[in-house]
């Protein structure tokens, strides 16, 4: 039987500030999807929140500043290899684009790019739509009236 589980947290990388720039990562040699173009990504640990989690993936995969987290949707998908439906907790991490990240040994290059040159780089269509969605939501810097929803950080 198929289980669903909420295991895993998407950061988006943002800096609304430079012309909304999103920050994407190519995964390295050796690790899964290699050679692909995604964001931030990782699991949820024992008793860890998905805001505490995407914090956590945010601070080791990029060593960027974080100026602030909101959390801005989910997103499905299905492991074979664990007969398991994933839900993705979807983040936005926003932070300042002048700045280069210290990659994790997971990635082996980045780049930080403008909205459309960001979805037409990033591998998985449900992160084009993400980053459709977190620019509708963040464009101004903030969420505006949903801002006491969305900002978790």
């Amino acid at each position: 039987m198929t289980s669903i589980a909420c295991g895993v947290v998407d950061v988006f990388v943002v800096d609304p500030e430079h012309g909304f720039r999103a920050l994407v990562l190519r995964r390295a040699p050796g690790v899964r999807s290699t050679g692909a173009w995604e964001v931030v990504h990782g699991s949820i640990e024992a008793g860890e929140s998905p805001e505490d989690a995407a914090a956590r993936e945010f601070a080791e995969e990029t060593r960027l500043p974080l100026r602030s987290l909101y959390c801005v949707g989910t997103n499905p998908f299905y492991v074979p290899s664990r007969k398991t439906v994933q839900l993705a907790v979807v983040f936005a991490a926003l932070t300042d684009s002048t700045l280069a990240p210290t990659l994790s040994e997971e990635h082996d290059d980045f780049a930080w790019l403008a909205l459309p040159d960001a979805i037409d780089r990033v591998t998985w269509p449900r992160s084009q739509q993400a980053l459709r969605d977190i620019h509708h939501l963040l464009k101004t810097g903030d969420a505006g009236p949903a801002e006491s929803v969305l900002r978790v950080r």
